[in-house]
């Protein structure tokens, strides 16, 4: 219970972070967001591990650093904290957490884009925190979180900078039990981190095997 509670806990304040800063238009919002997820990383990582993405969590179980069992657990705690911040942003801000991409993207380019960018961001988390020879470092929270806001300024314009399908599908959740109907884009939030974070858990698998 104390590895899905602080599953719930970090995911709800990453994702709070990201509608807060979006729906007020802040400045510096890619850096804002990475910040949280760097300290949350930090606070739960004894804990949980600190996935607080379902994404991440799915590519750890393939890349064997996850017991398949914790799985589900895992999501629903996931999916619990990005719907609860995602009402308390609806009710700070008038709107809940919304992703949504660019006018000008098509799905293809979103779900290309979400599944680069979550690539990048699950084997970043793989290599700094499971690598060979990279056991206690203290430079895993500020990479994870460094991946994060690059990432976001780099393709959140294109596919809405979700890399996380509780924030981009849970959202929608949220939306749609709020009357505000089931954005058609919800699906690429789900399937684009997913299939990413999968892809990097072979990849890691692969690199980190001792082979040459």
């Amino acid at each position: 219970m104390r590895a899905l509670a602080t599953e719930t806990i970090g995911t709800f304040f990453l994702v709070l972070s990201f509608g807060l800063t979006i729906n007020q238009d802040a400045n510096l919002a890619a850096l804002g967001i990475g910040m949280m997820l760097m300290v949350m990383v930090y606070a739960g990582a004894p804990a949980s591990g600190a996935h607080y993405n379902p994404a991440v969590s799915l590519g750890l179980v393939i890349s064997g650093h996850l017991p398949p069992r914790r799985l589900l657990p895992y999501w629903a705690a996931q999916f619990l904290g990005a719907m609860l911040a995602s009402i308390l942003v609806w009710k700070m801000t008038g709107q809940p957490a919304s992703v949504m991409p660019d006018d000008a993207s098509t799905w293809q380019k979103v779900l290309v884009g979400e599944l680069v960018a979550t690539f990048a961001l699950a084997y970043v988390v793989m290599q700094v925190a499971f690598g060979r020879g990279r056991a206690g470092n203290a430079y895993y929270g500020l990479a994870i979180g460094a991946t994060v806001a690059a990432l976001a300024i780099s393709v959140g314009s294109i596919t809405g900078g979700a890399f996380n399908p509780a924030l981009g599908f849970g959202s929608g959740v949220v939306e749609w039990a709020l009357g505000q109907g089931f954005h058609p884009e919800s699906w690429l939030y789900l399937f684009g981190p997913c299939g990413g974070a999968s892809l990097a858990a072979v990849a890691f698998r692969y690199l980190d095997s001792g082979a040459e």
